[in-house]
């Protein structure tokens, strides 16, 4: 076969389409991709929300919210775009974990009877998640939601299922946001039947209560997780 006739066959061959994702050259293309500039939009709501003055409690649940569900569409949009990365990945759990512990702080100043909970839950939860981010690093893994078989299957659940991720999530800031609203007002009546914020405090605390549990297995399984790996560096040393 001729040279000629080669390229006229390969000109004729259906060429492979152009990745849609371009691969970030420089650590500002990394911090401007779209999932992370979700989260950017984030902060500055839960900003927002903790510096309105307790005077316009609704504006300031607003702006929780609004930065909670924003939680949902970072990840769909890193994988829609192809721009999942690591840094938006440190970003997504740190703003989680802010966002918390400041409501968390907050409602220790509302219900001071009830400040050691909320320093004991705001603890659990930035210590759980930390161990857990610090035990993948060691592993390897590219993101605190890749878990190997061989953990525990529930918190295996939490984060291969992206439903009961969501429940579990919403859940657990839908209690702590009702404790908030219910500072300012002993709720309101539905259909003049139900009294609406503590009907919500009572559904969702079982799920809050969930929450905590998975914290504790998380914090556990990654210290036990930390604890191998130093077994292995002790191992290896010694050989």
């Amino acid at each position: 076969m001729s040279k000629d006739a080669a390229v006229s066959m390969g000109a004729a061959l259906p060429q492979p389409k152009a990745s849609r994702r371009k691969a970030p050259r420089t650590p500002s293309e990394v911090f401007l991709l779209v999932p992370n500039l979700i989260g950017y939009a984030r902060v500055v709501f839960a900003l927002a929300a903790f510096a309105t003055p307790t005077t316009r409690p609704v504006q300031a649940v607003s702006f929780y919210v609004l930065s909670t569900m924003l939680d949902a569409f970072d990840g769909v949009a890193a994988r829609m775009l192809g721009q999942s990365s690591r840094f938006g990945a440190a970003l997504d759990m740190v703003t989680d974990r802010c966002t918390t512990a400041c409501l968390l702080m907050s409602l220790g100043k509302m219900f001071p009877s009830w400040m050691l909970a909320f320093q004991c839950l705001l603890s659990l939860d930035v210590a759980s998640h930390y161990i857990h981010m610090y035990a993948s690093t060691l592993s390897g893994s590219q993101s605190h939601k890749d878990l190997d078989t061989n953990r525990n299957w529930f918190l295996r659940l939490y984060y291969t299922s992206r439903v009961m991720l969501f429940c579990m999530c919403f859940g657990n800031e839908l209690f702590f946001l009702a404790c908030f609203v219910y500072y300012y007002t002993s709720g309101f009546s539905v259909f003049g039947l139900v009294n609406f914020v503590p009907l919500v405090m009572a559904i969702s605390f079982p799920v809050m209560a969930i929450k905590q549990v998975l914290n504790v297995i998380q914090l556990a399984g990654a210290s036990i997780n930390i604890a191998k790996q130093d077994i292995l560096d002790a191992q290896s040393r010694d050989q």
